[in-house]
């Protein structure tokens, strides 16, 4: 009898020979958000797709980012008024259709210290109501999205007690969305993409890309079985990220280390509201620090240039820590030590090279096409969906692809209908519409890995997620990898959840 692990190995192996045999209209290399966005968006269109990565569902920056899903108030701040405009759009997308069951609001508060002027104040509120005329313009309805205020220094301290209360004058509230998980949403876009008939295949290297006599295509490695074979393609779509230039040497990036901490549960008790820290020396640049669910939080994020080869998992400088907590530290009453941190993580962005500060290049999306390849970069993963449909476009276009307009601001994601009654919370936080489904497997195997996801949900993601291994289900499926004494703890669930049978 085979376990799950070994039916999704044979699933795939079988995909990999008809991807293989086959011609297809487009071949997507990156399953990040925007990679299997751009998947979802071309089969929805009526085109044959395959998509593949050489590792898992959003394994590269996709789950390094820092779980909002933002109105661009920061680009409008600098003039980037299309830029903002178009978040806040996608924002509302997300909210209302495509995922209301990964997206919410949440409230955030900018402490008003004596370090920040009442001149910075009065300007920051601005850019908070000048933001609020943007979700407005966006359509997006204010129950799910309330408008900003000023608070007292009492009902601050209610919302954030950790704050020092000295010289505090209040602080200003807004609400932007948050993501309870982003590698959730990639997994979510990529089994809606594979519902509309794209072949999603996780371990498949693109090795180079390939040029025929009728399109082009890629040399791909299995990276299970070391086996390489040719898919055909009439356009390859290049959405590998900060590897996109790996694969198309015309692309020039200049990545970008955005780190985050993860600080163990009880370090910032009570907090409620997220915030914005404003970064000494800087203009409407701010660390963001996001309580979670299991009581850790985050804090986030740097902002440097990174130089010579990309790593496939980038690594946390010690300078990063210690630059984060300076800044945190900054705004409490009682000092965050470098003991609180629990574990950090790093993700790259995929700038186009540009002159100055990683920090002043434009967040705005970029698709650059030739000879058969689009390559789609830049953007943030709060405008994945425009940055897939923009990408599809051109490959329609360049290899005169018969296929009908983009459908997917009004295709909602597995998940996103009505919640079931009668489930937990935090399923239905997590799974939406299939919390029910999840919750059949919970009751059947109740033993917490770790963070309260019991061995039931890993199951789940063996046999509805495409997980393959440990690290698929402990680092992207769920984040209890992020803390090393965490996912060391969940092993022994893990490797049950592996073994297990479709008959269990």
């Amino acid at each position: 009898m085979l376990d799950d692990s070994s039916l999704n190995a044979r699933r795939r192996s079988r995909e990999l020979r008809r991807v293989a045999e086959e011609r297809l209209d487009v071949l997507v290399v990156g399953l990040g958000a925007t990679g299997a966005g751009a998947a979802l968006d071309a089969a929805s269109r009526g085109l044959s797709v395959a998509a593949i990565d050489a590792h898992d569902l959003a394994f590269g920056t996709s789950r390094w980012s820092s779980k909002m899903i933002h109105g661009g108030l920061r680009y409008l701040a600098k003039g980037q008024v299309d830029v903002a405009y178009e978040s806040a759009v996608e924002r509302g997308i997300l909210l209302r259709t495509t995922a209301p069951h990964l997206v919410a609001a949440h409230p955030y508060l900018l402490p008003l210290t004596k370090a920040v002027s009442r001149r910075q104040a009065a300007l920051v509120m601005s850019g908070y109501r000048l933001g609020d005329g943007l979700r407005a313009a966006a359509r997006t309805p204010r129950r799910l999205l309330p408008g900003p205020t000023r608070l007292s220094a009492a009902r601050t301290r209610t919302l954030a007690p950790v704050l020092d209360g000295d010289g505090l004058r209040g602080a200003l509230l807004s609400w932007d969305g948050r993501l309870l998980d982003d590698a959730r949403l990639v997994v979510a876009i990529a089994r809606t993409a594979a519902a509309h008939g794209a072949r999603v295949l996780t371990r498949c290297r693109a090795l180079r890309l390939t040029d025929g006599p009728t399109g082009r295509g890629a040399l791909v490695r299995d990276e299970l079985t070391g086996e390489e074979f040719d898919v055909r393609a009439r356009v390859v779509i290049n959405a590998a990220g900060v590897w996109a230039g790996g694969l198309d040497p015309e692309v020039k990036l200049r990545p970008s280390r955005g780190t985050h901490l993860v600080l163990a549960q009880g370090t910032l008790p009570g907090l409620i509201a997220g915030m914005h820290v404003p970064i000494p020396g800087e203009t409407n640049r701010f660390a963001l620090v996001l309580p979670q669910r299991d009581g850790r939080v985050y804090v986030g994020l740097t902002d440097e240039p990174v130089d010579g080869p990309v790593p496939d998992v980038p690594e946390v400088p010690e300078e990063d820590v210690r630059t984060l907590l300076e800044v945190l530290n900054g705004v409490l009453e009682t000092q965050v030590t470098r003991e609180a941190v629990a574990g950090a993580y790093a993700g790259l962005r995929p700038l186009l090279a540009a002159d100055g500060n990683t920090a002043d290049i434009s967040r705005k999306h970029a698709v650059l096409s030739h000879d058969g390849i689009v390559t789609v970069v830049g953007g943030k993963l709060t405008t994945y969906r425009r940055m897939a449909e923009d990408a599809v476009d051109e490959a329609v276009s360049s290899a005169k692809l018969r296929a009908r307009r983009s459908r997917t601001r009004k295709i909602p994601l597995v998940g996103a209908g009505p919640r079931p009654s009668g489930v937990p919370p935090r399923l239905a936080e997590r799974y939406g519409s299939e919390a029910g489904a999840v919750h059949e497997l919970v009751k059947a195997y109740p033993e917490e890995a770790g963070l309260g996801i019991a061995e039931g949900e890993l199951v789940w993601s063996l046999r509805h997620e495409g997980a393959l291994d440990e690290a698929d289900l402990l680092d992207r499926r769920t984040r209890i990898g992020l803390v090393k004494q965490d996912r060391d703890r969940a092993l022994p669930v893990t490797r049950d959840a592996l073994g297990r049978t479709t008959r269990d």
